[in-house]
């Protein structure tokens, strides 16, 4: 992490004497001369005793900064994209030309480490998040548009915290890197002293000093609306794909014949509805039908897309900050043929295996704005795991929301909540790190009982894992819309390696689309086929101890972090001892600017917006969590 030497933290303001405001030597008044008399010889306008005060009042000023920033706060410039999309680095801000949603690109390798010179090898391409087209950001691009490269968050670190106390887990903290005491690194502490700390299957679990089983570590609640990252965001549909053959990613289970209850889908398919008129249960189920680049090269090309090219898949951890392209990156001469081939139909570079994501996660958060019409029925979410289901039920005439878990008949805790009656309400339901959570309108329910449940078999998902989200409906009269579906981090257990994968290497052993020049098709062959998924039981796990006075670590993007992982193989240990810690990182003051007014664009005379420069991003300004 790059430390912005430069930066003002503070102005002090000082009265020579130690009178304040209102005091007896601050009401007096200093006699003035007459402003037609001269100053005689051996006279200045400046008395020595006012020089001596101004030159005391600067130093005192200087001196008082410098304290500040040594033992009290600092200002920090994020250059890289570990701590993505938390903390942003040096990036390109993107709105995707065919679904329109905004993401982040990662551009660090736009400038050398740390010098801070230009590379020439700009990124030119990125992949969106939501429809998964792969778009020309580059000189000459099909939008006509510049794509300007930001530098990253600008954020003020606390000292104060750590010269009192100790490090919580889940701090983002700075510090001073362990194999180079010149450099700054960010990353969020995950393991704290006399512990052993375990990665496996994405997730933390710990084991104290003493203790013989391990248990996972749970995030807190304002911790996981902070780390989850983006699926699916239902408001940015593509109609050019549903109407070329792509089956919508949200459909309605099929109701027993004479039933003509299911939910409807809006005409734009951004909401639906259900009359809730017949007993028993109408569900609307989330499949993660994701088209890749190969299908997009057919739509441009003026071909369609059959349902069975695109078929559910499982949920993994693909990251659209890391798919960047840059112009001079060396690749073989297939995918050179594959990126003049993509330049000629309008459409950025294919990216590789390793950038589609290749670990399944099973940990989600569902969100959606769901309308009552009557105080009646039941509105119902589910999310599934490892075959698991998870369900939520809010009884609308009471407001009471019941937690159930399929198979374990004791586990029923209750809250109570403001859905209730007729009305609109903003709902939440996670399952991450193996715990219910529900958020009603932003507030986090409060449960009579815990809401954690005894580890699962989650070593490998089901079939019922290709549908992981559902809404329903229980004799309700409902409208859904802005659904949105979250997934967890998911930390590779990577150990001094820089594979950034959890398979075995050994042959047979990786997933069969590795390494393969077709292997996109293959990529969503094995992600939607239940018959390839035995390779999940044998990810590998790794520990590491930590003893007196050292933590552990990690970035939020996992894929693209030299962290405490890998530091073994570069020489320092992989632990962060207690003296190299600067502090906590507190609050984002400055995100890049705006050349526009946000919320202008395509306003009648602003198809770019209004033009204003060096607008504040306060969207992007607040608490670091």
């Amino acid at each position: 992490m790059k430390r912005k030497s430069n930066e003002a933290f503070v102005r002090v303001e000082t009265r020579p004497g130690g009178g304040g405001v209102g005091s007896p030597a601050a009401r007096r008044e200093k006699p003035r001369r007459p402003e037609s008399t001269p100053p005689t010889a051996g006279q200045s306008w400046m008395s020595a005793a006012a020089i001596r005060e101004l030159v005391e009042s600067v130093v005192v000023a200087f001196v008082l900064a410098f304290l500040f920033r040594t033992f009290e706060a600092e200002a920090f410039v994020i250059p890289t994209g570990s701590m993505a999309p938390t903390l942003m680095g040096r990036h390109r801000d993107v709105h995707c030309a065919k679904c329109g949603y905004p993401y982040q690109i990662n551009a660090s390798s736009e400038v050398e480490q740390p010098t801070n010179r230009l590379t020439n090898n700009e990124v030119v391409s990125g992949t969106c998040p939501m429809c998964r087209f792969p778009m020309d950001i580059g000189p000459g691009n099909p939008q006509g548009k510049s794509y300007p490269s930001y530098p990253g968050d600008r954020i003020i670190v606390t000292k104060f915290p750590y010269q009192f106390g100790d490090p919580e887990r889940f701090d983002v903290a700075v510090f001073k890197y362990p194999g180079g005491a010149k450099t700054n690194y960010i990353k969020r502490i995950v393991g704290i002293p006399n512990e052993t700390v375990i990665i496996r299957h994405g997730d933390l679990l710990i084991r104290p000093d003493g203790q013989q089983e391990p248990v996972i570590v749970q995030k807190p609640a304002d911790k996981i609306l902070a780390m989850m990252q983006p699926v699916y965001d239902n408001d940015y549909v593509v109609p050019e794909l549903v109407l070329q053959g792509m089956p919508p990613r949200w459909t309605p289970s099929s109701p027993p014949a004479g039933r003509p209850d299911a939910w409807k889908p809006s005409e734009d398919g951004k909401s639906f509805r259900v009359n809730g008129n017949a007993p028993g249960e109408a569900w609307l189920h989330y499949q993660h039908r994701v088209p890749c680049y190969s299908h997009w090269q057919r739509l441009l090309s003026g071909g369609r897309l059959s349902p069975e090219s695109i078929p559910p898949q499982l949920i993994t951890d693909f990251a659209p900050y890391n798919t960047e392209r840059n112009r001079m990156e060396p690749v073989d001469s297939w995918r050179q043929a594959l990126d003049r081939s993509s330049h000629v139909l309008g459409m950025g570079k294919s990216v590789g295996h390793q950038k589609l994501g290749l670990h399944w996660v099973g940990d989600l958060l569902l969100e959606c704005s769901v309308t009552a019409d009557q105080g009646s029925g039941q509105f119902l979410m589910a999310l599934v795991k490892a075959g698991v289901v998870f369900r939520c039920e809010i009884d609308l005439a009471t407001g009471q929301a019941r937690l159930l878990i399929d198979g374990l008949p004791e586990f029923r805790p209750t809250a109570a909540t403001k859905c209730r009656g007729p009305g609109t309400h903003r709902v939440r339901f996670a399952n991450f790190d193996q715990k219910l959570w529900l958020w009603v309108d932003g507030s986090l329910a409060q449960f009579d009982a815990t809401t954690s449940y005894w580890p699962l078999d989650d070593s490998r998902p089901e079939a019922v894992d290709l549908e992981p989200a559902r809404v329903g409906s229980r004799q309700a009269a409902l409208r859904v819309s802005h659904l949105k579906l979250f997934r967890d981090i998911y930390y590779i257990a990577e150990r001094g390696a820089s594979t950034m994968c959890d398979y075995d290497p050994s042959p047979g052993e990786f997933p069969h689309f590795y390494g393969s020049d077709d292997f996109e098709e293959k990529f969503i062959e094995f992600f939607s086929s239940p018959g390839h998924w035995d390779v999940f039981r044998r990810r590998r796990q790794v520990e590491f101890h930590l003893g007196k006075d050292q933590y552990l670590a990690l970035g939020d993007n996992s894929a693209q972090s030299l962290d405490s992982r890998l530091w073994e193989q570069r020489g320092p240990q992989y632990h962060v001892d207690r003296n190299l810690l600067i502090g906590k990182a507190l609050f984002v003051y400055w995100p890049h600017s705006w050349n526009t007014i946000p919320g202008t664009r395509g306003l009648p005379g602003f198809p770019d917006g209004v033009w204003f420069p060096f607008f504040p991003n306060f969207a992007r300004m607040g608490s670091v969590r």
